[in-house]
């Protein structure tokens, strides 16, 4: 029988947390989703001045990221490299800022970060990520 490490209340805050501390320190307004390994949502926090929608695009780039066992920008890249029948898929929001947190290599659960452009989206998950680390 296989065992597997799951996020605890307290990993989901420390990764809120985390990733509002990066979020903050460079006046990035963003909303921040933790997911657990199924995708499902376990905590949301949108920050001052962050746009409604990245709400749900930030849950929906946390779950992809669980569901995918890979961060959300390896979708983005191979829909942007011609494989176009990628968006096609069951999924939404297959940009940029998704990212696993993995435990002893299996996917405990993610983090999904909207607000801001790509990169600070990423930035400020791998951050955060780093923390559980």
């Amino acid at each position: 029988m296989q065992t597997k490490t799951v996020l605890t209340l307290d990993d989901v805050n420390t990764l809120l947390d985390a990733a509002q501390k990066e979020a903050e320190a460079n006046g990035w307004a963003v909303t921040i989703a933790v997911a657990d390994d199924g995708g499902h949502l376990l905590g949301l926090r949108r920050l001052d001045g962050a746009a409604p929608i990245s709400a749900g695009i930030a849950g929906e780039k946390a779950r992809n990221a669980s569901l995918g066992r890979k961060e959300t920008q390896v979708f983005e890249e191979m829909i942007n490299n011609g494989r176009t029948a990628f968006v096609t898929a069951p999924l939404q929001a297959l940009l940029a800022g998704g990212v696993p947190v993995i435990v002893d290599g299996q996917v405990a659960g993610s983090i999904g970060i909207s607000g801001v452009k790509p990169d600070q989206d990423v930035q400020v998950a791998k951050a955060a990520v780093a923390i559980l680390a």
